[in-house]
Order: structure tokens, then sequence, then C-alpha cells
């Protein structure tokens, strides 16, 4: 659905996208997560064709965004980090004046519009001055705006930035439901928004992609599930001998419990080899040491765990 190769955004000496390479494929829906500066305004101000990159490719439906642009802008709806909304006019009148903007059929507009209105829940503000909204109905408007004309790739820049709980919930909903019909790219800091919504997540830091895949394939490529964390009580001699005897222990760690009940508790923290699950064979070794285990479990990273790593790890050659 959407090809990016080799694509750079500098300024002056330094790189807001630095080689950036990437395709999105057909129904899904993808999360660009990463911190302010990232790069993931910038990426989505190129695809739409807001700015030029200084270097690479970006093909929308099969057109490139340079050579054939407004062939690439008919195939997105784009809601930008802040609508782009007249508040002197209507929801209604709004959505038409929106509506022939994207050169949609005289005779289509009023069955469009009325559509994407009640699709994102505006029927009953439709004859309000935007300037009178709340922050949500005005979210939802550039919303139905960027549906209008029904697209392929939908384009949302902090979709949920500055609604309240409520406000984000229903959004979010409005986004799942697109899931199939349209091909949605969402940009966000909020790790648990992408982690709610998104079927796939490509992580930025400085212009660069630092990783990409499902939430799962993501703590799986961190191996959040090689690492147990155990509380023992015994000798540090004694549980260092039993660790250095099991094959599939990579490196592990012992300290003194901060937090301990009893003089000789430990704490341990065991990296796995790859493929390995020493759990049984750890538990009984330290039994046969008479080191009794009073807490056992796989320490598993966290998708905000897994953001800082990557995205503190990540520099930018300039």
């Amino acid at each position: 659905m959407i090809e990016i190769s080799g694509l750079s955004k500098k300024y002056g000496s330094s790189y807001a996208l630095k080689d950036l390479s990437l395709n999105i494929s057909d129904g899904l829906i993808y999360g660009f997560l990463g911190p302010n500066g990232a790069g993931k305004s910038t990426t989505m101000n190129i695809i739409t064709g807001y700015i030029s990159a200084t270097c690479g490719s970006v093909s929308v439906n099969g057109h490139d965004i340079l050579a054939e642009p407004e062939e690439a802008k008919a195939c997105i709806g784009y809601l930008p980090e802040t609508p782009p909304l007249y508040p002197e006019m209507t929801v209604y009148e709004y959505l038409r004046f929106a509506a022939e903007l994207k050169k949609i059929k005289r005779k289509d507009i009023k069955t469009q519009v009325e559509s994407v209105m009640e699709m994102v829940e505006l029927k009953e503000v439709k004859d309000k001055l935007i300037r009178n909204l709340s922050k949500g109905f005005k979210q939802r408007t550039g919303m139905a705006q960027a549906l209008l004309g029904d697209p392929d790739i939908i384009i949302l820049d902090e979709p949920t930035v500055g609604l309240d709980p409520k406000q984000i919930i229903e959004i979010r909903d409005l986004i799942r439901s697109l899931k199939g019909k349209h091909t949605v790219i969402l940009s966000s800091h909020i790790l648990s928004e992408v982690s709610a919504v998104c079927d796939r997540i490509l992580i930025l830091s400085r212009g660069r992609l630092a990783a990409e895949g499902t939430p799962d394939e993501l703590e799986s490529m961190m191996h959040g599930d090689r690492e147990l964390e155990l509380t023992v009580r015994g000798d540090r001699e004694a549980v260092n001998h039993v660790l250095s005897e099991i094959e599939g222990i990579e490196s592990f760690e012992i300290k003194e419990n901060g937090e301990k009940k009893s003089e000789d508790e430990l704490d341990v923290t065991v990296r796995q080899r790859e493929g390995s699950d020493i759990r049984d064979i750890l538990s009984l070794k330290l039994a046969e040491r008479g080191v009794p285990v009073y807490k056992l479990k796989i320490n598993e990273k966290s998708l905000e765990d897994i953001f800082l790593e990557l995205t503190e790890e990540q520099e930018v050659s300039l």
C-alpha cells in the first residue's frame, strides 16, 4: 500500500529523518511510536505530500508522491495533529466544503457527508458552529473530513492529543472500526494507545526506524522471556556453584535482597540462553543444595521497557 525507500529529511546540519525504509500493507492499523522529535510527523507530512524529502522515495498505492501527486493524495485521508477546521462554519457546511475540495461528485456529496457524520457520531452537532464544539467533537469533525471520499489510507497524527479519557476511548473505538476497510497509520508517543489499537508498531528514534513488529514480536525481539528473577535463601557460594553448572544459563547476577526478612536471602537475576527454559532444572538443583526458592518469575518486558531501551540506544550520525 505504501512503500518508503531511503527517506531522509535534513534541516541545516540536522536530520529529522535518516535513511528510513519500510512497507505498509493493506488493511492493518499501524502505529508510529516515538518520543517528540523522533520523526513521526515528518514522515506523515512527506507521505501526504505536505513537505518534500531531502532524498528517498514514497509510493502510495503504486503512485510516486512526487511524480503523481494528485493520484497519490487521492488515496489518502489525513488528520493532522491540529485539525484544519474553519470555526465560522457549521459541521455540515465544513464537511460539504471539504468534499468539494476532494472533488467528490456533486451528486454524491450529501450522501457521503451524511455517511461520515453517522460513522463518527456527529449528527447531533451538524448544525453547530465549529467554534462552539468541544475538543472531542472538533477531533471527530477532523476525522470525518479524513474519511470523506472513502480513501484507502487514513493517516492520523496524534489523534487523541488533548482529549479527556472518555473521548480517548471513543476515538480509539472509532479507529478500531476502520480496520480491514482502510489501512490506518497513526502516530503517538502514548504507549498504551499504540498497543491498544495497532496491529503493527514502528518505533522511530532520532529519525531512524529502531524496530518494527507486532507487540508480541517486539517483546520476543528484546528477549523479554529470557530473563528470570529469583529470591532464594542460602549461601552465596552455593548459589553461584549451582548457577555455574547449568548449561542453559547465559549469565547471572547475585545480590543482597534489599528488603530481606532473613540475613541469607539473595536476589538473583538469570539470563537464559535463547531457546532454553531452565526453570525446572534450576529449582531442582537449588533444592538439592539446600537452597529454597522463595520467588521465581519471568521478567517480562513491557512495551514501555522496549520503547525506552530502543530509543535510548539509537543515534543518528550527522
